[in-house]
């Protein structure tokens, strides 16, 4: 495994959602499209064809675990994170 698959690997494995690091998160999310907007410490991420909108807020600098959780629910159920998508 690279280097720069190991984030996106952690995500959709679930092994330690509380290790994300927020930056790599943010990053797996443009990867597969979406685009930001940032308010404040809120980044907000959307990506046509998918109906949620994720708000994500770092928890200095790690990803806040629920967050990982449910963006890993959102990536099963439209099957984004594949080989396939990135």
């Amino acid at each position: 495994m690279g280097k720069k698959d190991k984030p996106m690997e952690e995500l959709v494995s679930g092994i330690n959602d509380y290790d994300i690091p927020f930056r790599d998160l943010c990053k797996i999310l443009e990867t597969v499209g979406f685009q930001e907007r940032i308010k404040g410490d809120h980044h907000i991420f959307y990506k046509d064809g998918i109906e949620e909108i994720i708000n994500i807020q770092p928890n200095h600098s790690k990803a806040k675990a629920y967050q990982v959780r449910q963006i890993r629910k959102l990536f099963q159920k439209y099957n984004l994170g594949g080989k396939q998508s990135v």
